[in-house]
């Protein structure tokens, strides 16, 4: 189950977000969508890369009963980037939401072997969107 704060007007599509959610973790995430300002500082002040991104997981500590984390996103890049490869924005943002949700459930494409990738193009394939996030940056 996702728990929402949309701090922006980019309209979301829930429930392709939580079909997505719940094919992989019974677990709630706190989905943020933010503006690009936020997401820059909230880049600085956790990984201290002084730059905006298109989205960032924060795990959590792993209790019962507790949350998998948080994932924010950046409503400018999912627009900037749907607008530059001609699909929807809810498209962009499930890619993105995939590729954060990943790393909240432990994948790391930067030293693994392929391991997300491949996750990330099974789920791409089940959910007919266009293609991933690590895809376009590996290609």
């Amino acid at each position: 189950m996702i728990e929402l704060d949309n701090r922006t007007s980019l309209e979301i599509n829930e429930s392709i977000l939580n079909t997505i959610a719940s094919s992989l973790t019974n677990k709630e995430i706190e989905l943020i969508i933010t503006t690009n300002e936020e997401i820059r500082g909230i880049n600085k002040e956790f990984r201290g890369i002084d730059k905006d991104t298109d989205v960032l997981s924060f795990p959590y500590e792993e209790m019962p009963m507790s949350p998998l984390g948080s994932i924010v996103i950046s409503s400018w890049h999912v627009e900037a980037k749907a607008k530059e490869l001609g699909h929807e924005n809810s498209d962009e943002c499930a890619l993105l939401f995939i590729h954060g949700l990943l790393h909240l459930l432990g994948f790391d494409h930067e030293v693994d072997h392929g391991e997300m990738r491949e996750e990330e193009a099974k789920l791409i394939k089940k959910y007919n969107l266009p293609e991933s996030l690590i895809i376009r940056t590996q290609g």
